[in-house]
């Protein structure tokens, strides 16, 4: 063996699946500058959050913001899916991001120049929300271009990880400019990193044509085709099914920090900032297993286990009365939500048909963003008559509750889902 053979070998026993998939150079493009959109988007979730808080200090109003920002996934992504599969998963993308980064821009505007106020907040929220959802589809689908199947796996969790750890970065950075230099500023930098993003995609070729047969099809029946397809697999029914319960039980609480900062910890911005790291923190650490980690097999059950433990740590969280023990339980929580989400997202990737594969993605996001934003909704209302500690602990107890019910499904699609055989 010579030593450059070696070397390549030595990196990926170093690293597992992350080192195959960065070799392609055009996903490790396409890699970084997603990174640095998705660590942008946390920056301007945590402006926001902070903003409607400080305007309204209503945990129902959090709420309503985040389900603008999250419901238009339930209207929008299955559209983007079919739009994508018809069109290319790049032009989506580019479009996405120039609309995505100039509203921003506005948005900053308004804030700088004292025109801003919770009827705004909610409809450039919700254009942006819309933005994310059209393009939501083709980022998940366009991983299945950048690298061959055998790096798939690793080169999925990868991007999941490096979400994570945006959701870890961007806080962490936002939240110290918003006590220094302001909310505007927050929302100008991270116009500035959806916009690169877009420059990135504009340089980027990829092998994505679609089929002559597929533009042809009518794209309502597309659509539908889709909904009857997941509901007629057993296999990626299942992890819809779990992706719903953590969707509409567990993962709201993020929607909700800025409250819970201010009325359970008694901190502002940086206490907030503490909540989210703890989460993003989680995440990245679960998306380096799995990447590292690197294959299927096995993958159903620690999807399955993943709910449950992911409810336990959120009950526990609610108990916590430090803000720092508070966060290492939302370190437990960050960290199951992604190996649930992530070990879903290979594992459909894994068995979907090629033709039905940004469609599937569409309700892959549907059920994990847009399904958050009801849960959002419906819990800031609650926590108003009730308080937000309450709310959570009783959402991680119902996804308790409903696991037990469901968990022996996943032994019965395991192979199905683990090898392909849908």
């Amino acid at each position: 063996m010579t030593t450059s053979d070696a070397s390549p070998n030595r990196l990926k026993a170093l690293f597992g699946g992350i080192a195959g998939a960065l070799s392609h150079p055009v996903y490790r493009r396409y890699w970084l500058s997603n990174s640095f959109s998705s660590m942008g988007r946390w920056m301007l979730r945590v402006a926001v959050g902070w903003l409607t808080w400080e305007l309204t200090e209503s945990p129902a109003m959090l709420g309503l913001v985040a389900f603008a920002d999250s419901f238009p996934m339930v209207v929008f992504s299955l559209i983007g899916g079919a739009v994508a599969d018809r069109i290319g998963y790049l032009r989506v993308m580019r479009f996405s991001q120039l609309s995505t980064g100039l509203i921003t821009i506005l948005f900053g505007v308004l804030v700088a120049t004292g025109q801003i106020n919770v009827t705004v907040i909610v409809i450039l929220t919700a254009l942006t929300g819309s933005l994310e959802a059209l393009s939501g589809p083709a980022r998940l689908s366009v991983v299945h271009s950048l690298v061959p199947k055998q790096d798939l796996a690793a080169a999925i969790a990868l991007g999941s990880t490096t979400f994570n750890a945006a959701r870890t970065l961007g806080p962490a950075i936002a939240g110290p400019l918003l006590i220094w230099a302001g909310i505007p500023i927050v929302i100008f930098l991270s116009a500035l990193t959806f916009l690169q993003f877009w420059a990135i995609m504009m340089l980027t070729r990829t092998p994505e044509l679609p089929p002559k047969e597929t533009v042809r099809k009518n794209m309502v029946r597309e659509m539908i085709d889709s909904v009857h397809y997941v509901h007629r697999d057993a296999g990626i029914y299942y992890l819809m099914l779990m992706l719903g319960l953590t969707a509409l039980l567990i993962r709201p609480y993020i929607d909700l920090l800025a409250g819970v900062s201010d009325q359970m910890f008694g901190r502002g911005p940086d206490g907030l900032s503490i909540l989210l790291a703890g989460t993003g923190l989680g995440g990245f650490a679960a998306g380096l297993y799995i990447a590292a980690r690197g294959r299927t097999d096995g993958l159903t059950q620690l999807v399955t286990t993943s709910l449950l433990l992911q409810a336990i740590a959120l009950v526990l969280f609610t108990i916590f009365g430090n803000i720092w023990f508070a966060a290492a339980a939302l370190v437990c929580v960050g960290f199951y939500i992604l190996v649930g989400g992530v070990g879903s997202q290979t594992l459909i990737q894994n068995a979907v048909d090629s033709g039905m594969r940004a469609r599937v993605m569409s309700l892959f996001i549907i059920i994990s963003w847009g399904i958050p934003a009801l849960g959002a909704l419906a819990m800031g209302w609650l926590a108003d008559f009730i308080g937000l500690q309450i709310t959570l602990g009783g959402g991680g107890v119902l996804a308790i509750l409903a696991w037990l019910l469901i968990f022996r499904r996943g032994t019965k699609v395991a192979d199905r889902l683990e090898l392909g055989k849908t």
